[in-house]
């Protein structure tokens, strides 16, 4: 679980990057899937896998939504995709 811990937290912050008038928005829709991954079962490694991949692959397209470099989600694409 303490992937996904940093990867929320990574999260949280690419959100800073964004249209200030967006972050709001943003920032209770991560916290809202967040919570979500309490309910996996954390020797669930794949489904874990998956959900990260997923968190990485959303942020990317929410950073191109906005015009955001795509190399601000480095950090976050190693947390996912390791």
């Amino acid at each position: 679980m303490l992937k996904v811990l940093s990867a929320y937290g990574e999260v949280l912050r690419l959100v800073r990057r964004l249209p200030a008038d967006t972050r709001p928005y943003y920032a209770k829709y991560a916290r809202e899937n967040f919570v979500n991954y309490r309910e996996v079962d954390p020797s669930d490694s794949q489904t874990l896998q998956e959900l990260l991949k997923r968190t990485y692959t959303h942020a990317l397209w929410v950073l191109n939504k906005y015009s955001v470099d795509e190399s601000a989600a480095k950090k976050l694409k190693g947390i996912c995709l390791s």
